[in-house]
C-alpha cells in the first residue's frame, strides 16, 4: 500500500468547532482509505461507505477525500486546515483562515442557501458567480431575477441578478449577497466581492484571513 500522509502535528492542530459539529482533517491516503483526524483524536483509515465518530466517506482520491455528516459534505484536501462538518446552526463566527492550494487558489467547501457548495475565492469579480447547472442544483429560482448582460469568452450571454438569502463558509455567514446566474457551467461558485467586502482581508504566505467587518 502505497501511505502518503502529513507530520501528525500539523494535522492535530485543529481549529474550534461550534456545538453539532465536527472538525475533521485529512492526515494521509492509506491505499483506498483515507486518514481522518476527528475533533483531535488519532487518525483513522476509512474507506468509502465507511465511517468514522459520525463522518462518512464518500470517496478518497489521490489527495483528496469527500466526506459527509448530516446530509453536509465537504472535500478534505490533504494538508489543508481542518473543516468544520455537519453544523446546521446560525453562522456566528466571526473569523475564517482559508489555505491556498498547490496553484495558489483558495478552494473549499460552503453552503448557499444551506446546499453545500464549492467555491474559489475570486477578488477580482464584482459579485458572487454561479454556473446555471450548480443554481439549479441548489434550487435557486434565478429565472425571477433580474435578466442581465454577461460577457464570456464566446461574446455576451444573458445571465440573471439574484440577491442569496445566506453564503457560509466554516461557522462564518454572511446573509443577503447579491449573486449572478451565469449560462455555463462553472466548476465552482466564484466567491467575489459581494461576499469578501463583508470582511478585512489579510494574506501571509499561503493562509488568507478574513474578518468580518463589525
Amino acid at each position: 500500500m502505497l501511505l502518503r500522509a502529513l507530520p501528525l502535528a500539523a494535522a492535530l492542530v485543529l481549529a474550534p468547532w461550534q456545538a453539532h459539529a465536527q472538525a475533521v482533517a485529512l492526515s494521509g491516503i492509506l491505499g483506498t482509505k483515507a486518514l481522518l483526524v476527528v475533533n483531535g483524536g488519532a487518525p483513522r483509515g476509512v474507506g468509502p461507505g465507511e465511517s468514522h465518530q459520525g463522518v462518512k466517506v464518500v470517496s478518497v482520491g489521490r489527495d483528496e477525500a469527500v466526506v459527509e455528516l448530516a446530509g453536509a459534505r465537504r472535500t478534505l484536501i490533504l494538508g489543508e486546515a481542518p473543516v468544520s462538518v455537519g453544523s446546521r446552526g446560525a453562522g456566528t463566527g466571526k473569523r475564517v483562515v482559508l489555505t491556498s492550494d498547490s496553484r495558489g487558489h483558495f478552494v473549499n467547501s460552503g453552503t448557499i442557501n444551506g446546499r453545500p457548495m464549492q467555491y474559489l475565492v475570486d477578488t477580482g469579480a464584482s459579485t458572487v458567480a454561479i454556473g446555471q447547472p450548480e443554481a439549479d442544483r441548489m434550487g435557486l429560482a434565478y429565472r425571477s431575477g433580474q435578466p442581465v448582460v454577461l460577457g464570456t469568452a464566446n461574446g455576451t450571454a444573458q445571465g440573471w441578478r439574484i440577491k442569496l438569502d445566506s453564503v457560509r463558509i466554516g461557522d462564518v455567514e454572511v446573509l443577503g449577497v447579491d449573486a449572478v446566474v451565469t449560462p455555463q457551467a462553472m466548476p465552482f461558485v466564484l466567491l467575489g466581492n459581494s461576499f469578501l467586502n463583508e470582511f478585512q482581508m489579510s494574506r501571509i504566505n499561503d493562509q488568507m484571513v478574513l474578518e468580518k467587518r463589525q
